[in-house]
């Protein structure tokens, strides 16, 4: 039975403009993101059909092209419009961040990090660059490493500090693994950064770990 031929209350358009996106399942979700399903499938179906393929919701969006675009009902052209609405989910996590202190929204910090790094394949560390009052500068993401470990220069960071006239940071990296314990070397790095940065008057206002679930802050446990 195609989806205009059920209740308008189990349609997922509907439902989500009647009762809002978070009501929605992940097939749902994508389904809405689908459109349309293929010969036999509706689109809720060819969803759940997606999400068993993939394992998780993350999983699908998380694939890269040549995986992405081989499954059922998907291609090149959906791949780019997924990629587009990923961006998109980013550039307004970072407008939430860009007019008041950072300090003001802790959480908004947290799901912009986690939108930057989580997705990586590899381990990559960034920084947050802030002003005096303590407001979003630039992020860039500094080193790259392998699946599990990546060389941090602070000489780097500190030259990129200098660059964007920063009075303060946060720095970051991800866990490929998802477990976002901080090492010993998480740790020690993270004393020869805020040394390093101590003698240019740079702050490190926290160094929050991507993994699964929500970001570690290094600052609230003590670490720094």
């Amino acid at each position: 039975m195609s989806i205009r031929d059920w209740p308008a209350a189990e349609r997922p358009r509907e439902k989500l403009l009647e009762q809002g996106a978070g009501i929605l399942s992940d097939a749902e979700l994508l389904a809405i993101f689908l459109r349309t399903g293929v010969s036999g499938k509706s689109a809720v179906d060819l969803a759940r059909h997606l999400l068993n393929q993939f394992g998780s919701l993350r999983s699908l969006m998380e694939a890269d092209q040549p995986t992405f675009s081989r499954q059922l009902g998907l291609g090149p052209a959906k791949f780019a419009q997924l990629q587009a609405v990923l961006e998109m989910a980013r550039r307004h996590l970072a407008e939430r961040l860009r007019h008041n202190s950072v300090l003001e929204n802790p959480l908004a910090v947290r799901d912009y990090l986690k939108s930057m790094l989580r997705h990586e394949p590899h381990e990559v560390f960034g920084c947050l660059f802030l002003d005096s009052k303590h407001r979003v500068l630039a992020f860039e993401s500094l080193f790259r490493g392998s699946i599990d470990c990546t060389s941090v220069y602070p000489r780097q960071v500190v030259k990129r500090a200098l660059a964007h006239n920063a009075a303060a940071l946060i720095l970051c990296h991800n866990h490929p693994s998802g477990n976002s314990d901080p090492s010993q070397a998480d740790r020690k790095l993270t004393k020869r950064l805020q040394e390093a940065l101590d003698l240019i008057d740079v702050r490190v206002l926290d160094h929050f770990i991507i993994g699964d679930g929500d970001p570690l802050s290094m600052a609230e446990y003590g670490w720094m």
